[in-house]
């Protein structure tokens, strides 16, 4: 839960509390992150897709070349997310949930645990010091992000979501593609849900397809961004940082 309290005009019984009134809004200021190439030096789905491959879990040639097809989409600004998700999660539904994440497991331990940004703890560190409430926000599947915030210690993950039914993922999304637009939708849900009112907002991302999350943001900062995004913030005076050369 986020770590700021509610601020409401006292009445005479609580002049001096130092507590909101009972349902009052968490105020608080938000820390977002986007995920791939950004919190990580390489994006996680690509990566998952490509670890099925060296498992012999998919068909490696046509996997593959469909894999990054995807990808080259993304970084083009030109994916159908739905199309991606159908392909994404098909996986998920030939084996039993243990299996998968039992594969999970060294999967974040051989592939994701080496790219993690040079700059990524210390930047954590320092939003978890000032006493923001973070946040992940990423259109990858929250199966293979979840371990991945945890990984990170980052409490709050908003991601596209896998259906399971019976106990078993059916391979469709529940709910809409944590994507472009969509992550604005689903942060405003999020903090709606929680009753969080945000002080002040800072959000990282290294993408174009972020562009409205960034301009919801009080605070954009761009991170090893792409050539698009790039121009974008010299045009709006955007930070630039890095954190692959922390």
């Amino acid at each position: 839960m986020p770590r700021g309290l509610g601020q409401a005009r006292p009445g005479p019984a609580d002049k001096y509390s130092p507590f909101p009134p009972p349902g009052a809004p968490f105020v608080t200021n938000l820390a977002i992150f986007d995920l791939d190439h950004t919190l990580l030096d390489g994006d996680s789905d690509y990566l998952w897709g490509r670890f099925l491959v060296e498992q012999g879990m998919v068909d490696g040639e046509s996997y593959e070349k469909q894999n990054h097809e995807f990808y080259l989409a993304y970084q083009a600004g030109t994916l159908d997310i739905d199309a991606f998700a159908a392909f994404s999660l098909k996986p998920l539904t030939r084996y039993e949930p243990e299996q998968l994440y039992a594969l999970r497991q060294r999967f974040v331990r051989e592939k994701i645990e080496p790219c993690v940004s040079a700059g990524t703890p210390e930047l954590l560190r320092r939003h978890r010091e000032q006493g923001d409430t973070l946040i992940i926000t990423t259109a990858t599947n929250r199966f293979i992000t979840e371990p991945i915030a945890a990984l990170l210690g980052v409490p709050n993950l908003l991601a596209t979501d896998p259906e399971m039914l019976d106990g078993r993922y059916t391979g469709r999304l529940s709910g809409h593609a944590n994507f472009r637009e969509g992550k604005v939708l689903r942060l405003r849900a999020w903090l709606e849900q929680h009753r969080i009112l945000p002080a002040h907002s800072t959000c990282y991302s290294d993408s174009h397809n972020d562009l409205p999350l960034l301009e919801f943001a009080d605070t954009a900062v761009t991170v090893d961004p792409d050539p698009t995004l790039r121009a974008e913030a010299q045009k709006r005076g955007w930070a630039v940082i890095s954190l692959r050369a922390a």
